[in-house]
């Protein structure tokens, strides 16, 4: 079984990324990526502990992307990780998180909700990492909202109360920082994006036309008639097809089961079948 989209304490997981290898493997994960938001700092140890248990193992990232006013979300796989101009696009990326968390918090206190930035910092494991998924762990810490999901219904979401745009990578220049550090550039879970026919066919057109490879047929806990019609999409548009459970912690059902990804449509062409680096 084959798993190209995950998390550890790098980024916005609840476990480190050695622990994140041992439980791909004993759910039986043939092939893992580990793809932490926006870093890399966890591949060497993932790497690592693969290579120790024989897990085939390819470098990932997820990169943070505004497109047309719009968040979505690109993984790298099979990239160089010390390869300068990604590197540099990622810090970039990385700086700009923590200023949108200061803008948030600021909102959030003039909702008489005070301490949103130190208590995000407190709850990321790294602290360049910190995000609206640890401002909404605060907000359910101290019990201004029952669960994730309500924080952001209620204050974090796009175009709710205390939300701030923000931008990201512009998608052109990530997909080039991908492909120039020897990548494989697939835009991660498509089916979550609120987006029209149109609006989608541009997404994929402008991503192809920019060097893009892929798409996630399969991302989370998505539906088989989902797969189907991503699957239909990536055919549509010459695209390859990846597949990740998009895990970040144990026992969270928003996600899928970590290495565990079910098989891809027969019509789709796997994008694993174009990497070099993968070892076990």
């Amino acid at each position: 079984m084959i798993d190209l989209h995950c998390h550890s304490t790098v980024s916005d997981g609840k476990l480190p990324p050695a622990e994140v290898v041992r439980l791909a493997k004993s759910n039986g994960c043939t092939l893992l990526s580990l793809t932490d938001h926006d870093h890399t700092g966890g591949l060497a140890e993932a790497r690592a502990e693969a290579e120790r248990l024989g897990l085939a193992f390819v470098n990932g990232v997820e990169v943070s992307v505004t497109w047309r006013g719009r968040t979505v979300h690109i993984v790298g796989l099979d990239f160089d990780e010390h390869n300068e101009s990604l590197q540099n696009l990622l810090v970039r990326v990385r700086q700009g998180r923590l200023q949108r968390l200061e803008n948030i918090a600021t909102k959030l206190a003039k909702k008489g909700i005070n301490g949103a930035y130190e208590g995000a910092l407190a709850l990321a494991a790294n602290l360049e990492m910190a995000s609206r998924t640890h401002i909404a762990e605060f907000l359910i810490q101290e019990g201004h909202v029952r669960n994730k999901q309500q924080a952001f219904t209620k204050y974090l979401g796009d175009g709710k109360s205390c939300s701030v745009k923000h931008e990201w990578a512009d998608l052109a220049e990530c997909v080039a920082a991908i492909t120039a550090a020897g990548g494989i550039a697939v835009i991660a879970h498509p089916m979550r994006y609120d987006l029209s026919a149109t609006a989608k066919r541009n997404l994929f057109e402008e991503f192809k036309a920019a060097g893009g490879a892929a798409i996630e047929v399969h991302s989370g806990n998505c539906s088989k008639n989902d797969r189907l019609n991503y699957a239909l999409l990536a055919e549509r548009y010459g695209l390859l097809a990846s597949a990740g459970s998009d895990f970040h912690r144990p026992n969270d059902f928003s996600g899928g089961v970590l290495g565990a990804c079910p098989e891809l449509p027969e019509s789709c062409r796997p994008v694993w079948q174009m990497f070099q680096q993968a070892k076990c």
